[in-house]
């Protein structure tokens, strides 16, 4: 039987092949991003074809790829980094048994924020998931920082060893400052090279994350020995005076205090 018989043959403009998924007709168009994020190529994609693309009856679009699974990724991290906050907290809350002083620890957080924030900025203005996976490293060596602050002032407090509380605050605040510059310089040493490689080839993933915790580290720790010892002589010289007074009536008292 010939050809012609069964088919019309013919050159045509289309598909050379036709695949199928559920059952249904794929048509499948890809196209690589590149000077822009990709959310928003995306997003400026949609808009485009829901306002100057009339689709025939039983024609949808997807969008998929790597858009897909970064967006399944950014969805996953945000919701992780709130649990990771709340974690914090509680952790904070079980070492210092008080909520005023694990508050104060995370007042970190928002001075790492602001760093971090700029390190975005610097590194083309898109929040990937590489810069997520940064802020919630950030997070953590900032509440560090905060955690050596505290402690050591709770200790002074605690032991006496300054004249008063505003002594405590001043003398814990001096006492750690090497400690914590020397962790954030080693730190922020490490990340200088993953920093400067910002467009080389291999680079789109380490560099962004490089580039948030390098500046939010710079900006927590250099408010972390301003913001945080004003802090707590504001606010918690309550809990040190509350505690002393506890203290000091768990001493033994004089035999004519307890007669009278």
């Amino acid at each position: 039987m010939p050809l012609k018989a069964l088919a019309d043959i013919r050159r045509d403009r289309g598909p050379n092949t036709i695949s199928r998924e559920n059952g249904a007709r794929k048509i499948v168009i890809m196209a690589n991003v590149a000077g822009r994020d990709l959310l928003s190529t995306v997003n400026d994609i949609r808009d485009n074809i829901e306002s100057q693309v009339d689709l025939p009856s039983g024609y949808y679009v997807e969008y998929g790829g790597q858009f897909e699974s970064a967006n399944a990724a950014t969805n996953r991290l945000t919701i992780l980094s709130v649990a990771v906050v709340i974690g914090v907290f509680v952790l904070l809350y079980m070492a210092f048994n008080s909520a005023r002083d694990a508050t104060l620890v995370m007042v970190n957080l928002p001075l790492a924020l602001i760093g971090g924030v700029a390190g975005v900025y610097l590194s083309g203005g898109v929040l990937s998931v590489a810069s997520i996976i940064g802020f919630i490293t950030l997070f953590g060596i900032a509440t560090r920082n905060g955690v050596m602050m505290v402690a050591h002032i709770r200790h002074l407090v605690d032991s006496r060893e300054a004249p008063d509380f505003l002594s405590a605050v001043r003398q814990g605040a001096m006492e750690r400052l090497v400690p914590i510059l020397m962790t954030a310089l080693a730190t922020a040493l490490a990340l200088v090279p993953l920093a400067l490689r910002a467009g080389e080839p291999g680079s789109e993933i380490q560099s962004p994350m490089a580039m948030v915790i390098l500046c939010g580290l710079t900006t927590s720790t250099l408010l972390n020995m301003i913001v945080l010892p004003a802090l707590y002589a504001r606010f918690g010289e309550r809990h040190a005076r509350h505690g002393q007074v506890e203290e000091d009536a768990a001493l033994p008292q004089p035999a004519e205090w307890r007669n009278t």
